[in-house]
């Protein structure tokens, strides 16, 4: 007999009393600078079940946010639960070598994208990315990087200078050898042109930016083969290719950062599937460890020799490879494969694409529907010929709604982001776009949103 799917269930005003009595305790302690999601909602969690998260007093909620694209597995995973139980008993800490870990890195190699059968392990995705740079810089002896407009790699002070939004404002000075050019957004294509008569000018652009700016060092070009933070922007698929082109000409090493798009999420195993890239090195984090902080550097055995990259301790991690992330990488792995988890993520994400691209048909300011598996971006805007984005007053109340729906998920962007967990079912994502429908139809309705 098949498990009952475990759907939303509102049983009180959101947030609740429970929700609001522990939140605002933790005012008392916590730092400013938290995520968005969790300050607008002001809800406590208590526990989760697969795709479903449930609140201190009892509210169930449909999660198409996943911990911004962590919770692979989805929540409270029974096998994951047993692994890293069983492994907390016995060691916990450490980088000699262990079964665990031995096990972790064979699974890596044999999913890794072709020639990519050597990784080191770290502890979160800016470390990962350093860490990416760092062998770039090693393998070519060469210093400067070459990254993209709305790109996101971590907020430490060696990826900073990388991030293409406003967001790095106020942090300067930035570190020097760091060039941004233009990523394949072509829904907000800044020449105004149209795919695929636009000839790639972004590339081309791409190409006189480091002629005219860059002192002809780079050492690499760091890509997400589709952007998560800027929205979930999918760029068509002969621009990383040509993407890849440029890194070549230039002597550089190509870096995909599948910090998002790894582990199944775009309905293939890696985000570089679909257009048949090669990268030189690729960064990993969020969902391969399905919410243990877990990242990681897939490269080739000949370049993860390069020097100083390959020196004894110059690469090394404290917490990086320890037993019980290495436990979580192993079973994460071999979950998505046993329950099939790549193959879930394109049949539930092209129907949830399906679906979505109906209410942009029937609701004015959805100007874009988006994604590849279970990533999915949509953008919502005032006017269709302007494309200008709703105001956050707007999209901030569409999160609202949705929350007191039960549906928990990034709207409170004008460019939104879906991305559930992998283990969502075909129930589960049909209810979270029929509510996103209610919401959108209250929007309609009853908000002035054309107003600024």
């Amino acid at each position: 007999m098949t498990p009952k799917v475990k759907l939303h269930s509102i049983k009180t005003a959101i947030p609740g009393p429970e929700s609001r009595k522990i939140y605002d305790e933790e005012q008392k302690y916590v730092a400013s600078g938290r995520q968005r999601v969790s300050q607008l909602a002001g809800i406590a969690l208590d526990h989760g079940e697969g795709a479903t998260l449930t609140d201190a007093d009892g509210n169930t909620y449909i999660d198409l946010y996943a911990g911004i694209a962590v919770a692979s597995l989805g929540h409270g995973h029974p096998r994951m639960a047993k692994v890293i139980s069983k492994q907390a008993e016995r060691l916990s800490v450490g980088t000699f070598a262990t079964r665990e870990r031995s096990e972790a890195f064979r699974l890596l190699s044999e999913v890794a994208p072709k020639g990519l059968n050597r990784s080191h392990l770290y502890s979160g995705g800016a470390e990962a990315v350093e860490a990416g740079l760092r062998l770039a810089r090693s393998a070519t002896k060469k210093h400067e990087v070459v990254s993209f407009w709305g790109g996101f790699h971590g907020k430490t002070g060696g990826v900073l200078g990388l991030i293409g939004d406003e967001s790095k404002k106020g942090y300067g000075p930035l570190p020097g050898g760091r060039y941004q050019v233009p990523y394949a957004d072509c829904y907000r294509c800044p020449f105004k042109l149209t795919h695929p008569s636009c000839g790639l000018l972004c590339v081309e652009f791409a190409r006189d930016q480091i002629k005219n700016s860059s002192a002809g060092e780079v050492a690499a070009v760091l890509v997400e083969p589709m952007q998560g933070t800027a929205g979930n922007v999918i760029p068509p698929d002969d621009w990383l290719p040509a993407i890849k082109s440029v890194a070549k000409e230039n002597g550089a090493l190509l870096i995909a950062d599948e910090m998002i798009t790894g582990f199944g999420r775009t309905g293939k195993m890696w985000g570089i599937d679909h257009t048949g890239v090669e990268p030189d090195i690729v960064t990993l984090g969020k969902g391969m460890g399905a919410g243990f902080p877990v990242s990681a550097v897939l490269m080739s055995e000949q370049l993860g020799k390069s020097e100083p990259f390959g020196k004894p301790s110059a690469s090394s991690s404290s917490y990086g490879g320890n037993p019980l992330a290495a436990a979580a990488v192993a079973e994460t792995i071999k979950i998505i494969k046993d329950e099939k988890l790549v193959d879930n993520s394109r049949k539930i994400g092209g129907q949830m694409l399906h679906r979505l691209n109906t209410l942009k048909e029937k609701y004015e300011f959805i100007g874009d529907v988006r994604g590849k598996g279970l990533l999915i971006g949509i953008d919502l805007v005032r006017d269709l010929k302007t494309r200008e984005p709703l105001s956050r007053r707007v999209t901030e109340q569409i999160f609202l709604e949705a929350l007191r729906r039960g549906v928990i998920t990034m709207t409170y962007f004008p460019r939104v982001r879906i991305n559930p967990p992998l283990v969502i079912s075909e129930e589960q994502a049909e209810t979270g776009v029929a509510i996103l429908d209610e919401v959108f139809a209250h929007v309609r309705d009853h908000l002035d949103w054309r107003a600024a």
